[in-house]
């Protein structure tokens, strides 16, 4: 196969390469699979990138080279892909601003794909048609277990949390993190800030940690956690982000961060290695959108 391919994307012309390159070792999955995966999920990923900066974590060595956090969009990035500049407080660079990027096509999302861009983190709030940042639209928790908990007590933990958020009144959709954890993902009417919906997340985390001391701690030290499950407030945190639905994980499998309906949650059947890319485009034909159809 040639180094270099040119492509016609829904009218964007675009240039992807190295298509046999092995970015999944143990897998044998490789760069032209990771940016077929992308541009098949893609109709069902960017309703959930929609208005929201996207860092990415890229790969261009595979899973098992380094990797870099890019939140800036970089030289080269095509002139038909939107950008939005906002402030960036504590940054390792001392840079005030950012110009970060906007996934608003299928096009965007090859052209990601293409630098080896394998993790999708968004924030839980999205910018106006003006760039300026919006509240949040969704709360998310994070569930995070320390070994030799795993995903079943994570299971446990959010159907705990589940009820705790219809008290009230909150719905709520699973969705795996692609690797060991899961995340709860909350749609909210928009007219909270960050920090308001931060302690809102954080006091049912300290709820439930002193209900179920034995299965969950709400702080942050790494001490606590053996045997629990931590849950994540501080995902809420303004300059936080979160890896998005559908996103792929880096590891050895090209695992998904899937949305699941709650049945599956409560068999505790599925573990994340099910949830491999090929698995999750079957998933998408056969249940749709789990987490768009719970309004998230």
């Amino acid at each position: 196969m040639p180094d270099r391919v040119r492509v016609e994307v829904e009218g964007r012309q675009l240039e992807i390469s190295n298509l046999d390159k092995v970015l999944y070792p143990q897998a044998g999955f490789t760069k032209g699979e990771v940016i077929d995966y992308y541009t098949r999920i893609a109709p069902t990923l960017l309703p959930h990138l929609a208005g929201r900066p996207v860092t990415r974590t890229r790969y261009p060595n595979g899973v098992e080279g380094n990797s870099f956090f890019e939140k800036n969009a970089p030289a080269g990035t095509p002139d038909w892909v939107r950008t939005v500049n906002l402030p960036v407080p504590g940054s390792t660079r001392n840079r005030e601003t950012i110009d970060f990027i906007l996934v608003e096509e299928i096009a965007t999302v090859v052209w990601l794909a293409n630098l080896a861009a394998l993790e999708l983190h968004t924030p839980q709030w999205q910018v106006d048609a003006g760039g300026t940042a919006l509240d949040p639209d969704q709360l998310v928790v994070d569930l995070d277990p320390g070994p030799p908990a795993g995903l079943p007590e994570c299971y446990e933990v959010a159907l705990l949390l589940r009820e705790r958020l219809l008290a009230d009144g909150l719905s709520s959709c699973p969705k795996t993190s692609g690797k060991k954890g899961m995340q709860l993902v909350v749609p909210l009417p928009g007219d909270e800030t960050a920090d308001e919906i931060s302690a809102y997340a954080r006091s049912v985390a300290e709820e439930l940690a002193a209900d179920r001391p034995a299965l969950i701690v709400a702080r942050m030290a790494r001490q606590l956690r053996p045997g629990k499950v931590f849950i994540d407030w501080s995902q809420n945190n303004a300059f936080k982000t979160t890896v998005a639905p559908y996103s792929l994980r880096a590891g050895a499998l090209p695992t998904v961060s899937a949305p699941l309906s709650w049945a599956e949650v409560e068999s505790g059947e599925l573990t994340s290695a099910d949830l491999t890319a090929g698995a999750v485009l079957d998933r998408i034909e056969r249940l749709g959108d789990l987490l768009l159809d719970a309004g998230g």
